[in-house]
């Protein structure tokens, strides 16, 4: 198992600061959700960690080895998708396979495809173009390819925001399992980011609240929830409460931080 760590991580651009100061740890075989309002750096964090953009100062690494590029050792599944159009869906997943597995027959690669599209629910999608299949279709496609290459770190970035609400819940639950059947030993370290309060207390261990104006963690906040966490009696638990109420009041905080004092009509603020 892997664990990412980041040290006064600083990024921006021209004269603007996108990212600044950020400290942040996740440990091997965790599940981290990375929770902010729009605009405030998420995936531009998640960027750093794949390895497809530079800080402008500051460090990271992947166990305990600094990040230089992307690698195969993380699994990426971003909020678009992300097949290549013109090639099938399994010709896809083969695609990631190849440099996964390099020394593997192609019929291998096939069966292991075939393997985790059924896993997903996509059985008899092998050979279909990504443009016939819905979007939650796809979605569970990329989802199939993140796994079948066993990278031991999973990014994603918003992978369900664009989901109507039953196959997103579909998802968090497929998410979920996947992850929890693996064991603790063989857990993939799962970076998450959301800007939804209740999936990320579904899902998380560990909630890591970014700041925006510049991009800042204002607070990293532990899900000791138990697991598994069926939604119908999470929902109405104590603690899943608090914590909701809690992660609310942070960014609801930090919402009237960047838009400063407001005038209304009579004069006053607030």
């Amino acid at each position: 198992m892997t664990g990412i760590a980041l040290s006064r991580v600083t990024f921006g651009y021209d004269d603007r600061i996108v990212l600044q100061d950020i400290d942040l740890a996740v440990g091997a075989g965790e599940f981290v959700c990375v929770l902010g309002q729009s605009g405030c750096g998420k995936s531009t964090l998640l960027r750093l960690i794949a390895g497809l953009s530079s800080p402008s100062s500051g460090s990271l690494s992947l166990g305990g080895d600094p990040i230089r590029g992307p690698g195969i050792d993380r699994g990426i599944v971003f909020q678009d998708y992300s097949l290549f159009p013109w090639l099938s869906v399994g010709r896809n997943i083969e695609l990631a396979l190849e440099q996964a597995f390099p020394s593997k027959q192609r019929s291998e690669r096939v069966e292991l495809a075939e393997e985790y599209l059924a896993l997903v629910g996509l059985p008899g999608v092998f050979h279909q173009l990504p443009g016939r299949l819905s979007g939650g279709m796809r979605q569970r496609a990329a989802i199939a390819r993140a796994f079948a290459i066993d990278s031991p770190v999973l990014l994603m970035d918003e992978p369900f925001g664009a989901l109507d609400a039953i196959t997103r819940a579909r998802l968090q639950d497929l998410l979920l399992a996947l992850w929890e059947q693996a064991g603790p030993e063989r857990r993939k370290t799962i970076v998450f980011v959301t800007h939804d309060v209740e999936e990320a207390l579904l899902l998380a261990s560990e909630v890591v609240v970014l700041g925006a104006k510049p991009g800042r963690v204002t607070a990293t906040v532990p899900i000791a929830l138990p697991r598994p966490r069926p939604r119908h009696l999470l929902y109405t638990r104590g603690e899943f409460q608090q914590l909701r109420d809690r992660l609310l009041a942070l960014l609801h905080a930090d919402v009237l931080l960047a838009l400063g004092p407001t005038t209304i009509s009579d004069g006053e603020y607030i």
